[in-house]
């Protein structure tokens, strides 16, 4: 597979409307020491750019977010060569100036998953990653040059909160939240950005705001009472999915205009391409020679 070889990791919606803009697309079922990825990766052609994307949640959304084998996605996109990876997502706004369909350059993480496979080397050895920076910061700087080329409101920083869920919050945990620092609340960011760190991929993710998280509750009508209505209830439903769509097909053209620019997406010399350097702490001899072979992918 070609080393230019571009990765995008997104939702259902983002998906299919990406995959309309690949010209020779062709699907890869990838097996990885961690079990199959969450569908095959679609691998074609935007401009002169080749792209794989993979969706985070399978066929039909079927996975959610506790389940989506992240292990196996990442290693899959670094076995055909993938180098470079953005992510998207849908999340929660946090912050009054988020507004529902703008987009953020997630710049930061806070990690409260705990059910996820986090590493590719548990029992194998003692592998510490740098992740005060955890995502890419050259990638970052390429999204946001693109995203001056677009008129689409698009922030450029953003502490990402990541769950497990897959419940939403509670209003306590909304606003403590905000009270950590965080901007978006979201499930599917972690520990994706730290196995692409493990993998020695450049990471960035785009971050898709659906709706303000419940520590904005939504302003009631005039005719509620104690009891919300079940037609209001479906009218915010309704609105929730409309401000997905929204964010969701702006984000495909910021993707689109990173992908038509003349921007290297790809740099071999980016520190993230070096994260293994001197994070494996184990002495060499008690590394089995099998284990060294599953993962050498990871050290490519």
């Amino acid at each position: 597979m070609a080393e230019e070889l571009i990765g995008v990791i997104g939702g259902t919606g983002l998906g299919d409307a990406l995959v309309e803009h690949l010209a020779d697309a062709e699907f890869h079922d990838i097996e990885t020491p961690f079990g199959k990825p969450s569908t095959a990766i679609c691998v074609g052609r935007v401009g002169q750019k080749q792209i794989a994307f993979l969706n985070r949640h399978g066929e039909g959304h079927k996975l959610s977010p506790s389940e989506v084998p992240f292990a196996a996605n990442i290693f899959a996109l670094k076995k055909l060569g993938v180098h470079t990876l953005i992510g998207s997502g849908a999340v929660g706004s946090l912050r009054e100036e988020i507004a529902p369909g703008e987009l953020v350059i997630v710049d930061d993480f806070i990690d409260k998953t705990f059910r996820r496979t986090n590493s590719f080397f548990g029992g194998l050895g003692a592998v510490h990653c740098e992740m005060a920076e955890p995502v890419c910061g050259r990638l970052r700087k390429t999204l946001l040059d693109a995203a001056k080329d677009i008129d689409i409101k698009t922030h450029p920083k953003g502490t990402y909160v990541c769950m497990e869920g897959p419940q939403f919050s509670t209003r306590a945990e909304s606003l403590m939240h905000r009270a950590w620092g965080g901007d978006l609340i979201g499930m599917t960011a972690m520990p994706e950005a730290k196995l692409a760190r493990e993998a020695q991929i450049c990471y960035a993710m785009i971050a898709l705001a659906s709706d303000y998280d419940c520590w904005r509750p939504h302003e009631p009508r005039p005719s509620e009472g104690r009891d919300e209505p079940e037609e209001d209830r479906q009218t915010l439903l309704k609105e929730i999915i409309s401000n997905l769509q929204t964010a969701t097909n702006n984000c495909l053209e910021l993707i689109k205009a990173v992908l038509h620019s003349d921007s290297k997406l790809v740099r071999e010399d980016c520190q993230c391409r070096k994260s293994l350097d001197l994070a494996v702490w184990t002495d060499q001899s008690q590394i089995e020679a099998a284990d060294k072979e599953k993962l050498k992918v990871l050290f490519e």
